[in-house]
């Protein structure tokens, strides 16, 4: 059986992730989705083709691992795609932001994502790809966004190591470093985006399509827009310490 596992898949980029996948991905038996809120796992198996496996649980809690572990070793699935889409942000000086949040940001975005690879990695087979969402603060520190934006440089750190770890077995590692997008990713962050973000701001289905056609082309890292390539460009030419004092300005 061939399948594609996507955590995160009941909204933003996982969600898009799901229907393009679904609409790409002809020989796929299942795509296996993972978040917590079931019931949009459900309705999007409404508007699919592909049959949907439905995970419902927290990626902080160990029984969702349990759950999806038991499923593999009894199906033995190929997995041509896994994508790691769960993740969130919290804007705020790591002063204001409350600890449990804090760390919450760190175990879903680098410990969850780690886990669910670690999991997987027996199912990959020559030719897979593994998708990996960091985003555009990966490129740099950045105040008050201190914690996520070094949640997404681990993921693209170890996009990178588990990319070159698993060439011999041809299974290729893309990591996807967006900027702004149309998501609920504002609404959790608890801010409006700046002006800078707002004209940098990208449609979702727009950066999958782009990181779909990048990890086909086995690509290392998918930046969608000449904006966002800009700033991975600089961020390579300016010293952080000037970057971060332009960060603190918007």
């Amino acid at each position: 059986m061939k399948i594609a596992m996507i955590t995160g898949a009941s909204s933003g980029f996982g969600r898009e992730f799901v229907r393009q996948i679904d609409s790409l991905y002809k020989e796929l038996d299942e795509i296996w989705v993972v978040a917590r809120r079931v019931e949009r796992l459900h309705e999007l198996q409404s508007r699919t083709m592909t049959k949907l496996r439905v995970f419902g649980g927290d990626l902080l809690e160990e029984e969702i691992y349990q759950e999806i572990s038991e499923a593999l070793s009894d199906e033995n699935p190929n997995i041509r795609m896994l994508v790691n889409a769960a993740g969130f942000g919290k804007t705020g000086t790591v002063e204001e932001i409350d600890e449990k949040t804090q760390l919450e940001m760190i175990d879903t975005n680098c410990r969850s994502l780690t886990h669910m690879t670690k999991i997987c990695l027996p199912y990959l087979t020559k030719g897979s790809r593994v998708v990996n969402i960091a985003s555009a603060a990966a490129f740099c520190p950045q105040p008050s966004f201190a914690v996520y934006a070094a949640t997404k440089s681990y993921v693209l750190s170890f996009s990178r190591a588990l990319r070159a770890e698993l060439e011999d077995r041809e299974i290729y590692v893309t990591a996807v470093c967006p900027g702004p997008a149309k998501t609920e990713f504002f609404d959790i962050a608890g801010m409006s985006a700046n002006i800078l973000k707002k004209m940098t701001m990208a449609q979702p289905e727009k950066v999958v399509k782009q990181a779909l056609i990048d990890a086909k082309n086995r690509k290392e890292i998918s930046v969608y827009g000449g904006a966002m390539k800009g700033a991975r460009v600089l961020t390579k030419i300016i010293p952080h310490k000037i970057a971060v004092e332009v960060m603190k300005q918007f």
